[in-house]
């Protein structure tokens, strides 16, 4: 009888329970494969420079990465999206002392935060907004990510969101052009004042300033720096990090586009 690869075997055992799970913590995989810490360590560690592994900034949880194999041979976007920009936002946040949020265009106008750099100790606001859908109307991300798109493309976005807004986002739909006319003028798109979104649950009102992501011609999500809103005025956050911000969204395109 042929002898098993017992490294391979436990490799898989980790995938398998990512996959299973869609996102697992390294104590979770430790509970599924009765491996310990150390060694699931090891074996991360190897899965990630592959990309068939990505480690999430937001907390530590393992999900499947964009060079795992999938059908038609196609990575995810978003988790495209997260390997190549998961070193760009941490640097980013630690350059301006500020948090980041990453987001990644979900089809019909709409964007996802995929990864953040959020700590409420740190930062003061809400940190649990992996999975969270920004208003594509009221928030910096969204706006920022509309702002990107060509003519038709927005067009047909807009379409699209018309029949499912909720009311605070319908009703600011005759504002639109206007927001995203200041988002091309300026260079950025910010938070409406005063819209929560999801800090309802705990920490301060924030503010936010975002840019889109693009590949090429094309919009494929937005970045941003939020900050609890009576830290810093927008104004202040602009001339300090714009740049910096601008700069990330830049390299972060480049990446994704390199990465193929």
């Amino acid at each position: 009888m042929t002898k098993l690869n017992r490294s391979i075997e436990r490799g898989l055992a980790v995938l398998e329970a990512v996959h299973m799970s869609g996102a697992c913590s390294l104590a979770m995989l430790a509970t599924r494969t009765g491996l310990s810490k150390p060694t699931l360590l090891r074996i991360c560690a190897t899965l990630e420079t592959r990309r068939w592994l990505s480690r999430r900034n937001s907390d530590g949880w393992y999900q499947l990465g964009s060079g795992f194999p999938s059908v038609g041979g196609m990575p995810d976007l978003g988790d495209r999206l997260v390997s190549v920009a998961k070193g760009e936002i941490l640097r980013l946040s630690e350059q301006t002392g500020l948090a980041v949020d990453l987001a990644a265009a979900i089809g019909e106008g709409r964007t996802e935060i995929m990864d953040t750099t959020r700590a409420f100790r740190k930062h003061g606001v809400y940190p649990d907004t992996v999975g969270f859908r920004p208003s594509p109307i009221l928030s910096a991300l969204g706006a920022a990510y509309l702002s990107g798109l060509s003519k038709p493309a927005f067009a047909e976005a807009l379409r699209a969101l018309v029949a499912r807004l909720p009311r605070e986002d319908a009703a600011a739909i005759p504002r639109l052009p206007q927001i995203l006319r200041s988002v091309q003028e300026n260079g950025y798109a910010i938070r409406e004042e005063g819209h929560w979104g999801r800090a309802v649950d705990y920490g301060a009102l924030p503010s936010a300033i975002a840019v889109p992501i693009m590949a090429g011609p094309d919009p494929i999500g937005a970045i941003n720096l939020i900050w609890k809103a009576s830290d810093h005025a927008v104004a202040d956050v602009v001339r300090h990090h714009l740049s910096r911000l601008q700069a990330t969204a830049r390299l972060i395109g480049e990446g994704y586009v390199d990465l193929g």
